[in-house]
């Protein structure tokens, strides 16, 4: 039994991410870190493997710079790190993302649970992880708040998710793919020891093949641009009172068909 949580490197959260002129996505020199949403999720798989003396591995699916993210992870806790990436796989989709780890969760084999942050901060997206899920034909359970019980030998899951209704509680088989939010836990950080061994490790790379993906088949995103610019303009009211500005207002909307 072994639990997964996919990880990946993404841009500080004050970093300006801009489109260059080829198409490019680009943060300029600012430090890429692990993903924040992704902190929650490998603390919850190291307490889950604490709990329940299973394996744990820490799974990024991109180039080098995850690197660092997967050895923070070990760091933190995780057993084991693993990165996957090779030709042809750059501009990848969501989609080939989750082929991607669905192949390399397939490859772990006696994979009962796949922890994921709430989004990637980045792209400000959780469609990997319900792809993922599809990809595999497991439950999908997202937004969880709390992993209230789980039993993997009778193969059982029990969660709260926070719903725009309110919270919900809610029971699955197992296995599952869970998309955790920053309530669940108070995030670990790396300890001395944990720091010095992961600064040791190295990080297997599995190739396309060897996740089951044939990269001639791949879709790829060529190139980004940057939003239109915005316009607009402000015109300031003036007026001896309150009372004489709401009238011009009332006025100006009344003229514009607004109201």
């Amino acid at each position: 039994m072994s639990i997964v949580t996919f990880i990946k490197s993404t841009p500080d959260t004050a970093a300006k991410v801009e489109v260059n002129a080829q198409g490019a996505v680009s943060w300029g020199t600012a430090q890429l870190v692990l993903n924040p949403w992704d902190e929650y999720s490998v603390t919850e798989a190291v307490l889950l493997k604490e709990a329940h003396k299973v394996k744990t591995t820490a799974i990024s699916i991109g180039g080098e710079a995850n690197n660092d993210a997967l050895k923070q992870a070990l760091a933190i806790g995780i057993d084991e790190a693993v990165r996957v990436w090779g030709d042809g796989m750059d501009g990848h989709d969501s989609l080939v993302y989750a082929a991607a780890a669905a192949g390399a969760v397939r490859k772990l084999g006696d994979v009962s649970l796949i922890l994921f942050g709430k989004e990637f901060a980045d792209v400000q997206t959780d469609a990997h992880v319900y792809q993922v899920a599809r990809k595999l034909g497991w439950t999908a359970l997202g937004a969880v708040s709390k992993i209230v019980a789980i039993d993997f030998a009778a193969k059982t899951i029990t969660v709260a998710r926070m719903t725009e209704e309110g919270k919900q509680t809610l029971t699955a088989k197992l296995p599952a793919v869970v998309a955790v939010l920053k309530d669940i836990n108070e995030p670990k950080s790396p300890s001395f020891i944990g720091i010095r061994k992961a600064s040791k490790a190295t990080i297997p790379v599995w190739s396309p093949a060897d996740v089951g993906l044939n990269v001639s088949t791949l879709a790829h995103v060529t190139a980004y641009a940057n939003p239109p610019a915005r316009g607009g303009a402000v015109q300031i009211i003036d007026g001896a009172t309150d009372a004489e500005r709401a009238a011009k207002l009332v006025e100006k909307l009344l003229a514009e068909k607004v109201i």
